[in-house]
């Protein structure tokens, strides 16, 4: 990729776009400030951009990557700095474009059970605004709180309710969308269906900010469920924990949430809350599983089929929380994990995902190959889905093993979970820390495909570059 400098000259227009009060520069901004636009969740990963911009509307948006593509200007779309895979690092540097004040709300269509949004808006306020009016927006990735619901289009995010409702792709109907020349265009129609060309919507969600940057989106809703249990059910063997989450399905129950915690996740969580738990010493794993819906009956016998199917594993006594604070615990301390993980301990976080079926061999694949390069894991997820997060913790490793010799466990690790019939990530992305091990779940003939749509969409590499592939 043959990038251009960016020049006085052109920072100059660039801030002529969106004004002197929305364009940071090191030499213009205080360095912790800047220095967080170069960063996200991932490990510790930092690249400075050359200049920040903070647009605030969609034409603004279009001037800018049109002026950047004109002068062959890397820019690296940015939501909250929330991902996990580096997906928003701006590892060439130039144009660091945030959509943070791209976050109003404009409309809430309570007769077609729509909304369009902006993608700056957190996931978590806009899922209160529609629960006002009894609407649902299911998708609650970890850091709802923080995340922005253009982060989740770009990495089609899920998150525990993700196993009954789907994940954010499920939940798009059209997309307004800055390509990389600067044209704005929208992908659809405001309809639940549609047999119109090719599904424009479905390529951007999950393309990472790689084919466009989105500035619009207008999503479906569903009636918001009235009620819901939740259970937090102890195991004394993780790989029972796991073979229950599939019997569960197999007797004719969808959890709205069915979420693995190792132990270690839930203890080292609860600690770091400082929410009191008394786990057994023989307890290794937890299942939270929680039922919702708008007949409290009808739970309720759901929820007596699941005791059901439980009795058949070596578990402890069922916890049932029936109060809403405690289920506001439970979430949190799920919710934490990574969290906490991050606070106690260096670690590298992989995002495996298999068929559900297959999670007991997955996880025992894990933790064999951890025994065999000699490091601990904690392990949680989405159990539901197959998606279980893998925490490498560093622990004594040495520089050496932690930088280079994890490359082979990772890669079995992924092996593992292609050949089980799954991929190396569920919701977290390819971004820039797991480009390196693509190749593990596709075919060079899939690759080759994804670059032949990149340069149709973006001749000149400038949009996310060195991201994916």
């Amino acid at each position: 990729m043959d990038f251009q400098l960016l020049t006085p000259a052109l920072v100059t227009q660039l801030e002529a776009i969106v004004g002197p009060a929305y364009i940071l520069t090191a030499e213009r901004a205080e360095a912790d400030v800047y220095a967080n636009y170069g960063r996200d969740h991932t490990e510790d990963l930092h690249f400075a951009p050359d200049v920040v911009l903070r647009p605030g509307n969609a034409e603004e948006v279009s001037q800018i990557v049109r002026l950047c593509h004109e002068h062959r200007i890397p820019v690296t779309p940015r939501g909250a700095g929330t991902g996990l895979s580096g997906g928003a690092l701006p590892v060439h540097h130039g144009v660091l474009l945030s959509t943070e004040r791209l976050n109003r709300i404009l409309e809430i269509d309570e007769r077609n059970l729509q909304a369009t949004v902006e993608p700056g808006v957190v996931n978590e306020v806009f899922q209160n605004a529609v629960k006002e009016v009894g609407l649902f927006y299911p998708p609650d990735p970890a850091s709802k709180g923080s995340c922005s619901l253009g982060g989740n289009l770009a990495h089609s995010s899920g998150g525990p309710k993700a196993v009954k409702y789907g994940t954010t792709k499920d939940y798009v109907l059209n997309l307004q969308v800055v390509l990389p020349t600067g044209e704005l265009i929208w992908t659809a129609a405001n309809t639940l269906k549609n047999s119109t060309g090719y599904n424009l919507t479905q390529l951007m969600i999950g393309s990472e900010g790689t084919l466009g940057i989105i500035t619009k989106v207008v999503f479906r809703l569903l009636p918001y469920p009235k009620h819901n249990i939740l259970m937090l059910v102890p195991f004394r063997q993780e790989a029972q924990a796991a073979e229950a989450v599939s019997a569960v399905f197999r007797a004719g129950i969808i959890p709205s949430g069915m979420e693995f915690m190792e132990r270690e996740a839930i203890v080292w969580s609860s600690d770091y809350l400082k929410i009191p738990l008394t786990l057994p010493e023989d307890i290794r794993a937890h299942l939270l599983i929680e039922l919702d819906g708008q007949d409290l009956d009808q739970l309720y016998k759901e929820a007596e089929t699941v005791y059901g199917v439980l009795e058949g594993y070596d578990i402890d006594e069922i916890l049932l929380a029936d109060t809403a604070g405690q289920k506001d615990d439970l979430w949190r301390i799920r919710r934490n994990i990574g969290n906490s993980v991050r606070y106690n301990s260096v670690y590298k976080e992989e995002d495996t995902v298999v068929p559900r079926a297959e999670l007991p061999t997955l996880l025992a694949g894990v933790k064999e190959i951890g025994r065999r390069y000699g490091f601990t894991s904690v392990c949680y997820g989405h159990a539901g889905d197959g998606n279980l997060h893998v925490n490498i913790i560093r622990g004594n490793l040495d520089d050496e093993m932690w930088n280079v010799g994890l490359r082979q466990p990772i890669t079995e690790i992924f092996e593992l979970c292609v050949k089980l019939g799954g991929t190396i990530s569920g919701e977290h992305g390819i971004g820039l820390v797991q480009k390196g091990y693509i190749g593990i779940a596709l075919k060079e003939a899939n690759l080759n495909l994804m670059r032949g749509i990149k340069h149709v969409f973006d001749p000149h590499g400038i949009l996310n570059p060195g991201k994916i592939f």
